[in-house]
């Protein structure tokens, strides 16, 4: 049968799995009525649920991976599971934070070119304060911070830079200054984590604005032209160094 065919998922955090493994759960673990997500049973603890997250998929006996990668495990409420994959190629996800790059005006609307396969739509009233007369200033070519509210596999991306409130909540257009480049998508989550070590390292080494879009894009800004740079390297090195090598560079810059 294929779950006897299948390895269990504990065994497997921190390596590589590929498309087509089956991860076996625990026994404790139970369907819910969606079959997208996993309950716990009544009498396991904590309460909660196992969420399956990207690169894997449910399949009667556990998960199914679709993406090659390193399986990794939040044991935090009821869990969850996922696949840090090192895809090059962004697949729009709702409500993700990206940075877009103005590429059309289409009557009252705006095309962004946001790394997927094909262009997010983002409206002229989806800013802070816009109305009919009150229209945001946006040009061909500016960068866009925004949150996709509309993303799946049959219908156009559609991005605002409002929350649910109306508030711009850090989201609109970026500053003309600075340096825009793109990394991996593991590196972003990686950069994303609360209290990312490599963040506060850098952040004692000098002043700078940054901006991390989920899809492979940072936009930086320091006090010089020369500081920018020495930060957009660093962290475009940060991905094949080690923390002790990063440590190391971090104090030949700061002359300690």
């Amino acid at each position: 049968m294929a779950a006897e065919r299948g390895t269990p998922a504990e065994a497997l955090v921190g390596q590589v799995v590929l498309p087509g493994d089956l991860l076996l759960l625990p026994a404790h673990y139970d369907e819910d009525a969606e079959g997208e997500r996993l309950r716990l049973s009544a009498g396991a603890a904590p309460q909660g649920r196992l969420l399956c997250g990207p690169g894997l998929r449910r399949s009667g006996a556990g998960l199914l991976v679709t993406k090659c990668g390193l399986l990794r495990h939040r044991p935090a409420g009821g869990g969850a599971y996922w696949v840090d994959s090192q895809q090059k190629r962004y697949v729009p996800v709702k409500g993700d934070h990206v940075i877009g790059i103005v590429t059309a005006k289409a009557g009252d609307v705006f095309r962004l070119d946001v790394g997927g396969s094909e262009p997010a739509s983002l409206s002229y009233l989806a800013f802070e304060g816009a109305t009919k007369r009150n229209r945001p200033n946006v040009q061909v070519g500016d960068l866009v911070y925004g949150q996709f509210v509309v993303a799946n596999k049959d219908m156009e991306p559609e991005m605002v830079c409002i929350d649910s409130s109306g508030k711009s909540s850090g989201m609109g257009i970026i500053g003309q200054d600075g340096f825009l480049f793109k990394v991996s998508l593991g590196l972003i989550r990686k950069l994303l984590a609360p209290k990312c070590e490599i963040i506060q390292e850098l952040s004692q080494l000098y002043p700078f604005e940054l901006v991390l879009g989920m899809n492979g894009r940072i936009w930086v800004k320091a006090k010089t032209v020369q500081q920018t740079l020495i930060i957009v390297n660093i962290l475009e090195a940060c991905e094949y160094m080690t923390a002790e090598q990063r440590k190391q560079a971090l104090a030949k810059l700061s002359g300690n």
